[in-house]
């Protein structure tokens, strides 16, 4: 990771931000989360902009260019589960090749670049991040006849009505401040028929807001990860339903990982190799030392560290998160935009 800053230390140093304003918007990001729930949903475009600011290079360098999590059969490889959690929605949607779908929330492209080839559909992304949305284009170059990025909020589309197939969601709209106003905005740019599939950061009903443990997990984890709050699973079916949608089927997937390969089981530490030691405990605290380091002989930019410490508690509370059972990163729905919508 230090060397991923000397690298581009002549330039930008992390997101679109330069050196000098990393510690600031650090600093910015940690004070959105001393305030209220409203307080973070009236501002959640800072804190979606300053999160993936400070955190997309860290996720590339540890987590590669699909940022989710995956329900882990025994036997399969983290990469392979990665990609058939991805193929699942595809395979549910029935996207085929020269349908149009809307990836929800894009992230750096990496989903869609893995379906796009797949299916042969073509994809419109849309990311509210513009140092995302750079790294998208750059990802899905080889696919520019397939892939087109738009810099703009999920939660106000700049597309007319009717214009898509289907739509995917990965674990994207856990930043959205309504869940309602987001669905109902992805069902308007449906046509008639149109499905919309996705993952959602959920607690579960073995939360309870009353112990003290389950609230701690549950504010790591928004801060750790961007989110202005976190729904429970019953609020996903009841939202999609209000904004209109006709709701197919919804259960979490996280029970149908092998015990032995639960979803947390990349950030516990338990698969060693090379690709997946910046993922586990140890590879997180060396980096966390490395850049502390870098910071005091001014090799990486003031507020580096703070960052990583950051995201290292946030992935702390989703192993116990998982581990106990009150939270999933994989509530799945299908969803179905009616062939005659009402209004």
């Amino acid at each position: 990771m230090t060397r991923l800053f000397a690298r581009r230390s002549s330039g930008r140093s992390v997101g679109h931000l330069d050196p000098e304003e990393i510690k600031p918007a650090v600093e910015d990001y940690s004070g959105l989360f001393d305030g209220s729930l409203e307080q973070r949903k009236d501002r959640y475009h800072a804190v979606v902009n300053h999160y993936y600011n400070l955190a997309t290079d860290f996720y590339e360098f540890g987590w590669g260019r699909s940022f989710h999590f995956a329900p882990r059969r025994r036997g399969e490889s983290f990469n392979e589960s990665m990609l058939r959690h991805e193929h699942f929605l595809a395979k549910q949607l029935t996207v085929t090749s020269g349908m149009q779908v809307l990836d929800v929330g894009c992230g750096v492209g990496g989903p869609m670049a893995n379906l796009a080839r797949r299916t042969g559909a073509n994809f419109v992304g849309i990311n509210l991040n513009a140092y995302q949305i750079d790294r998208a284009k750059h990802h899905t170059r080889d696919l520019q006849s397939q892939c087109r990025f738009i810099h703009g909020d999920y939660m106000d589309i700049p597309e007319a009505d009717d214009q898509f197939d289907a739509a995917i969601n990965i674990e994207a709209t856990p930043h959205a401040p309504d869940k309602t106003a987001v669905f109902r905005e992805i069902f308007r740019v449906l046509r008639p028929g149109g499905e919309f599939a996705g993952y959602e950061w959920c607690l579960t009903d073995l939360y309870d807001p009353e112990n003290a443990d389950h609230v701690r997990i549950k504010q790591d984890v928004m801060k750790g990860n961007g989110l202005p709050d976190i729904a429970h699973t019953s609020e996903i079916s009841s939202a999609l339903v209000a904004a209109g949608f006709e709701v197919v089927e919804a259960r979490d997937l996280a029970p149908e990982s092998d015990p032995e390969t639960p979803w947390y089981r990349p950030l516990q530490g338990r698969d060693l190799s090379l690709a997946s030691l910046p993922r586990t405990p140890i590879g997180r605290a060396l980096t966390n030392m490395s850049l502390r380091v870098g910071e005091k002989l001014r090799i990486v930019p003031e507020g580096a560290r703070e960052i990583s410490s950051v995201l290292n508690a946030g992935a702390d509370a989703l192993v116990e998160g998982g581990e106990a059972g009150v939270f999933t990163p994989m509530f799945y729905y299908l969803a179905r935009k009616p062939e005659q919508s009402e209004g």
